[in-house]
């Protein structure tokens, strides 16, 4: 008789639309390939709510995705999206058995699978990733999770939960990277500063540009990149237009993750400005490129090498012109969480 296999459902809003797509959620999608990996006998099906913005069944890296293409639409647009998650659901609950459900943020993902959760007696963990962690989610009081029902991204987050919703979540699992994506280390670090992400007020991106027009004092041929794209694009060129930065920093728009990192290899410094961060997964990528990495966020309680984490502006500025002027500053990885352990951090909650 042949043995139905065990099936872990993610429920995410949106997922790569092909193997070829690595812009979006490379954080989710190289945890899923990693647990892929290290699972090859689990059947991995993802249920993807808004993007693609077409409704679909494909095969990404040996896992099975159906989106449902519901566009971001409000109202009854995004009621039906949810009932047709759960129709997803209850199809694969008859064809397969469910091992159980993970759902990627606090959000929609989360409502519908804790209920379908509670409703068919499964195993469901939702990863809180960053915003979501903030006062206001009204999915928390929908949902009413237990602290044993939540993964927290980092110590910031879990501390977020803690004080916005009185929730102690029972795991906290980061982000992890890929170590095989990174080539061999470029002799000469020819970038000065770096920063990678969305181009939009929360990432506060024209400190990044305010920095580097400070720092041109000491640094007259200093070399800055910003990577991304976002509404702030037009906004962050005319600043650097009007502190006379055109031979000092490129705005390189969005590029594949395998480029980002090679820049990052590239580069002595990462600046990360965001006002707020769950874990990003470019402070890990960066520092495992040997760049040393300057943020306002913290997401771990524990301390990393060549990682600086500062208050205001004035200290970004004044950690920068330190790290750039210490000719014996250093380039050697820094490993923070591997991909491989935290594959396996997860799915050992479900087995």
């Amino acid at each position: 008789m042949k043995r139905t296999p065990e099936t872990l459902v993610i429920l995410s809003p949106g997922f790569p639309e092909n193997e070829a797509d690595t812009a979006c959620i490379p954080p989710q999608q190289i945890f899923a390939r990693a647990l892929k990996k290290i699972c090859p006998g689990l059947n991995i099906v993802v249920i993807s709510f808004q993007y693609p913005f077409v409704k679909s069944v494909y095969n990404w890296h040996g896992i099975k995705v159906y989106t449902i293409g519901g566009k971001e639409k409000g109202g009854y647009n995004r009621a039906l999206v949810w009932l047709k998650a759960w129709r997803i659901l209850l199809k694969l609950k008859k064809e397969t058995k469910l091992l159980g459900i993970l759902s990627f943020w606090f959000g929609e993902c989360a409502f519908v699978g804790s209920y379908f959760a509670k409703r068919y007696r499964l195993i469901h963990y939702a990863w809180v990733l960053g915003q979501d962690a903030k006062s206001g989610n009204k999915y928390f009081r929908w949902v009413k999770p237990s602290g044993n029902e939540l993964i927290a991204l980092s110590d910031f987050i879990a501390t977020e939960i803690r004080r916005n919703y009185w929730i102690s979540a029972q795991q906290v699992i980061p982000v992890g990277i890929d170590t095989s994506m990174f080539g061999p280390a470029p002799a000469k670090r020819d970038i000065d500063i770096l920063g990678a992400g969305s181009l939009i007020p929360l990432k506060q991106y024209h400190i990044f540009v305010e920095v580097v027009a400070s720092l041109k004092s000491y640094f007259p041929n200093i070399k800055a990149v910003i990577c991304g794209k976002g509404p702030e694009l037009a906004h962050l060129e005319a600043l650097a237009s009007s502190l006379n930065l055109q031979n000092n920093l490129v705005f390189a728009g969005e590029l594949p993750q395998k480029e980002v990192l090679a820049l990052m290899q590239r580069s002595k410094v990462f600046l990360h400005p965001s006002a707020y961060e769950g874990f990003g997964s470019v402070l890990s990528e960066a520092l495992y490129a040997g760049a040393h990495v300057v943020s306002f966020c913290k997401p771990m309680n524990k301390d990393y090498r060549h990682h600086y984490v500062v208050k205001t502006p004035d200290e970004m500025n004044a950690a920068l012109s330190a790290i750039l002027k210490n000719t014996h500053r250093g380039h050697d990885p820094v490993l923070m969480c591997p991909i491989e352990q935290i594959a396996k951090n997860v799915i050992s909650l479900f087995v």
